[in-house]
């Protein structure tokens, strides 16, 4: 997974009464990946420290890394002080397993307290329209909201974990988190090329694979329909396969 701090160096983002967006997007993207990773994920970042990306470089990165999922992390603002507080996730489109991901996300940071104000499509955001993998930006609460910030800095470490709890769920319900054992024991890889809840939207993207001349089949999975697209007793035929998808425009996923 790649984990994307918002802004940086000379862009320092929303700014209210000192307070920089680009230093608490730093800040919890950092903490937030130290958890995944402390959960087995492995987690790469577009910036580490204070230095400036543009939205293009951040997802020709994720790109070029070939990593499964795009997290980026962001702080909102309103035009008016102190009107509107709460958090919100971002995505291309209300479908797939980024949906199911921000969903799982805006309800664990409503336990910490913050409003969930839902989660909306942005197809015109460069990190969520250019990244080939499944994309979600959150904004973690408003930087111009007193009470979104005292939230924000007293529960902090919470906000945190509720972020990554979000994601491993969201993991976890798709299938991808298995105990060691069940790894060890698994030999075939498959390539997830979506998850719905409603099966007739799993119909219709097993029908577009298979007009562009890919192998798909559903796999019914707890609540949800996965469609895949192959299954492979080598992990580099997987991996091969998983990249022609993905330049055929689709978001994929490697299970096993």
């Amino acid at each position: 997974m790649m984990l994307d701090s918002g802004h940086g160096g000379s862009d320092p983002g929303a700014v209210y009464r000192g307070r920089r967006e680009k230093d608490d997007t730093l800040r919890l993207t950092l903490t937030v990946g130290e958890i995944l990773q402390e959960n087995g994920i492995e987690v790469l970042y577009t910036r580490t420290t204070d230095v400036y990306l543009s939205p293009y470089e951040r997802a020709v990165e994720a790109n070029q890394a070939g990593v499964d999922f795009f997290l980026s992390i962001h702080r909102n603002s309103y035009p008016t002080d102190n009107e509107v507080m709460g958090v919100e996730s971002l995505i291309y489109d209300l479908s797939g397993l980024k949906y199911q991901m921000a969903q799982e996300i805006n309800e664990q940071l409503e336990t910490v307290g913050f409003v969930d104000l839902g989660v909306k499509a942005r197809p015109n955001l460069v990190v969520l329209k250019r990244t080939r993998m499944p994309a979600v930006l959150v904004e973690a609460g408003f930087i111009n909201s007193d009470t979104d910030n005292e939230l924000f800095d007293s529960n902090f470490q919470d906000i945190a974990q509720a972020i990554a709890t979000g994601v491993l769920d969201t993991l976890e319900n798709a299938g991808v988190l298995k105990e060691p054992e069940t790894l060890v024991e698994q030999t075939k890889y498959r390539i997830q090329v979506g998850l719905f809840r409603n099966r007739n939207n799993a119909a219709r993207q097993q029908e577009t694979l298979e007009d562009r001349g890919f192998p798909a089949y559903i796999d019914q999975w707890k609540q949800y329909y996965r469609v895949i697209s192959g299954e492979y007793d080598m992990l580099d035929e997987a991996v091969a396969a998983q990249r022609r998808l993905k330049r055929a425009g689709f978001e994929t996923l490697l299970i096993q």
